[in-house]
């Protein structure tokens, strides 16, 4: 009878890293190597130094000498240890424990994976993570120019004594100066600042200062306060001169499968602002004295967890309107969430989505505060009057669904989309969201606010067909159904709901035929033909239905041949339609281009339920009808857009719509350039004709914007900006700065103007600083910010 097989006890494989060698290994390369016992020599010359691996670390030297057993190391004859994070050591003499990283040296530098330097006559490296350093000079700076020539660094910290504790993540300095240029400008007895290897650590970050006439001098100190590599906290106080502080905290937090930023700021003030009519310097407006309690809360968060679904939200709200402008709070309007708001418009939201490869749905439900100004007092902005926020809708639900069938149905692209939504108004509203002529003078103040509720199904087929020669034929087929039910109509409307159905049945024909043609200099030609009919029956553009989601459209190059070019479903289009466009595009290298695009749509009649009516402050006043969109006449307006690049260092693009008399509806332009190693510029331009009023309901607008920098001599430059609204003939926003930059430390000191219509104390002049300091971070005021 046999007997029982005993358990073998296996060892563990030993696992090569990543250069290959297990840990007992040595990898040597040099002129010779002698070993005695368990110690290995390798000598090299000062031309050609010998080179040992092991454990991770590369040591190079004149001379190394290396214990197998104890895994102890020795190198003298300008040293160098190069650890597995990359960080680099220099010494002329290297003694390293086992694992090659405590241990001593003389005449020690370091460069850091992020490009700082640190050097010390001598050397202490405690345990795995303090490092005591004797005469030490720190520099985030390159100390090297671009031939190799050792410079000045433009920043260095000069100290008696450094201690590196990577465990405390930060380097703690004892009798510390700081140098610009070479030049002592602080002294500190005791300084710290986070260990160059760690990402992000406690500690102050790099103030922002700033002038402004109603606070004064302000100066935001932000402190960061890390709670653990997935959450920190962001201090942020403004300290301003003539008014209240005001305190910003930011929150973020990483969890498993999402992230949550929240920020808010409080101040305890009474209003200020321009309240001067008559410009005599006395306010004309009695205004609150006494403080009150203002703050403003931002928040977002995004979750992804594992199958199909997601979900997030945002919270946006601020107790005064005109606190981001009093303030000048940093980057207030953010994209975030799955519905945004706009420039001035803060939005609420909590959403999610469910997304496979066939099958789409969202469900989401938001509310807005706006913080435009409706009514703008030229003479005192402190008294414009702000958008009233009852008369925005309180959107609970929005579904969007989508579905596609997995194989091709009558050998074509199947898509099922469904949508449905209901709104909820406090106050009435009436043109554009209602249509004025069908509504009879008079007063409207008390008048509820129209509710609406809409379901919307659509089936769109597609199928592509090639000819031998090349030309692409689509037909397709869509099919479209809406339901809408009205509550709270005004009485002109015929009461107090309405339910509505209309439903539209397309075929049409997309054909495309692409050229494409080779020059001998090997520059290439394309060529893109496209067409497309489509016939519908005649549009069902009842004027009871609120224009909630159409209200504005931007035709361009993929919106002119969809068969819904409105961007909502309260507006569409019917009847025979024929649009056809050719887009040109000339490559001569692979960074080298231009591209330009012509198109038109033409329908059998015209379509009347597309206009708008003039605004008039006059109830009594005769009926104006435009064409806001372009679309209402039987020709549309011409879509001209291109870009070109013809260097990596150029590019620009432009899109207008140009109606048929050659007037320009709207227009936007931008070009962006780059010469030398640092200097930019960049160009913007937009322009809106498409609203005819020419009172103070105008809402036609044209600005220009530029930004560029221009180095002068060496590190030294000049650093504008400006913004001007041409159609009231004024520079909203100016700046005009010294900047020095070299790539380590940069500083921008110069002067501003703000004169944007809605700031409520009106126009500022004064003195910005901006700070950036490699390693130690930036002061986070940016030029970014548009203040249209």
């Amino acid at each position: 009878m046999a007997g029982a097989a005993l358990a073998q006890s296996v060892p563990s494989p030993v696992v090569p890293g990543p250069d290959g060698l297990t840990p007992d290994a040595l990898y040597v390369d040099a002129g010779s190597v002698t070993r005695e016992g368990d110690v290995v020599t390798v000598e090299g010359t000062p031309e050609a130094r010998a080179l040992a691996r092991a454990r991770g670390h590369v040591i190079r030297a004149e001379r190394v000498t290396y214990d197998l057993a104890q895994g102890l190391a020795t190198a003298s004859g300008r040293a160098e240890v190069i650890d597995p994070e990359g960080s680099v050591a220099y010494a002329s003499l290297l003694e390293l424990d086992s694992d090659l990283r405590a241990g001593v040296a003389v005449d020690f530098a370091t460069r850091f994976s992020n490009g700082a330097s640190l050097m010390a006559a001598t050397a202490v490296r405690r345990s795995d993570t303090v490092s005591e350093l004797n005469y030490v000079i720190f520099t985030p700076c390159p100390i090297c120019d671009e031939e190799g020539n050792p410079k000045e660094p433009s920043l260095s910290i000069q100290a008696e004594r450094v201690v590196q504790d990577e465990a405390l993540r930060a380097v703690l300095y004892r009798n510390a100066v700081f140098k610009l240029g070479g030049v002592p400008v602080l002294y500190l007895p005791v300084f710290a600042h986070p260990d160059p290897t760690v990402e992000r650590a406690s500690g102050l970050l790099v103030p922002s200062i700033n002038y402004d006439e109603d606070r004064g001098i302000s100066v935001e100190v932000p402190y960061l306060f890390v709670v653990s590599p997935s959450e920190d906290w962001m201090v942020s106080p403004q300290i301003n001169t003539e008014v209240a502080p005001l305190l910003n905290v930011q929150w973020r937090r990483r969890f498993a499968d999402g992230t949550i930023v929240a920020r808010g700021g409080y101040t305890y003030e009474r209003t200020f602002g321009d309240f001067d009519i008559d410009g005599d310097g006395i306010d004309d407006v009695m205004t609150p004295l006494e403080r009150e309690h203002r703050s403003y809360f931002l928040a977002h968060g995004q979750f992804d967890p594992a199958g199909p679904w997601r979900w997030g939200f945002t919270a946006e709200r601020v107790s005064e309107k005109a606190l981001f402008d009093l303030y000048d709070v940093s980057d207030p309007y953010q994209d975030n969430g799955l519905y945004y708001g706009d420039q001035r418009r803060l939005i609420s939201q909590i959403y999610g989505e469910y997304q496979t490869p066939r099958t789409y749905l969202s469900v989401a439900a938001f509310t807005l505060q706006s913080l435009r100004v409706a009514v703008a007092n030229e003479d005192a902005p402190g008294l414009n009057i702000f958008e009233d926020d009852d008369t925005l809708p309180v959107v609970a639900p929005l579904v969007e669904a989508r579905w596609e069938p997995e194989g091709p149905v009558f050998g074509g692209r199947l898509r099922l989309r469904g949508s449905a939504v209901a709104l909820f108004r406090e106050d009435y509203v009436g043109a554009p969201i209602l249509r004025p002529e069908l509504i009879a003078a008079g007063p409207t103040v008390g008048l509820p606010g129209v509710d609406s509720r809409r379901v919307t199904g659509q089936l769109d087929w597609r199928r592509t067909f090639f000819s031998a020669s090349g030309v692409r034929w689509e037909p397709f087929v869509d099919l479209r159904a809406d339901l809408y039910s009205l509550a709270d109509l005004p009485p002109a409307l015929g009461g107090e709901s309405e339910t509505l159905t209309r439903s539209r049945v397309s075929a049409g024909l997309d054909v495309s035929y692409p050229l494409v043609r080779r020059f001998s200099s090997g520059a290439d030609l394309i060529l893109e033909p496209m067409a497309q009919l489509s016939i519908s029956n005649k549009a069902d553009l009842d004027p009871r239905i609120p224009i909630e989601d159409s209200q504005t459209i931007e035709l361009d190059e993929t919106s002119l041949f969809r068969m819904d070019r409105f961007p909502g479903q309260d507006l569409y289009e019917g009847g025979i339609r024929f649009t056809a466009g050719t887009r040109a595009t000339l490559r001569w290298s692979d960074s080298r281009h231009a591209s330009l695009f012509l198109g038109r749509s033409w329908r059998d009649e015209e379509e009347p339920g597309l206009l708008a009516v003039v605004p008039n402050p006059n109830p009594l006043a005769p009926i104006q009808l435009y064409d806001p969109s372009g679309l209402a006449a039987q020709t549309s307006d011409w879509v001209v857009q291109g870009e070109f690049a013809p260097s990596d260092r150029v590019r620009g693009w432009a899109h207008a719509t140009v109606d048929g008399s050659g007037d320009v509806r709207r227009a936007e332009a931008a070009v962006d350039a780059r010469w030398g190693r640092r200097n930019l510029a960049s160009v913007s331009y937009i322009i809106d004709r498409s609203n005819p009023v020419s009172t103070d309901l105008n809402r036609n607008y044209e600005f220009v914007q530029l930004t560029g920098q221009q180095f002068v001599v060496g590190n030294w430059g000049i650093a504008v900006t400006g913004v001007a609204d041409l159609e009231r003939d004024i520079i909203t926003r100016s700046e005009v700065g010294l900047l020095f930059d070299d790539d380590c430390f940069r500083v921008e000191i110069g002067f501003r103007r703000d004169n944007t219509r809605v700031r409520p104390s009106g126009p500022s002049e004064g003195v910005y600083i901006r700070l950036n300091l490699a390693t130690f971070g930036g002061s986070g005021y940016g030029r970014s910010e548009r203040r249209w």
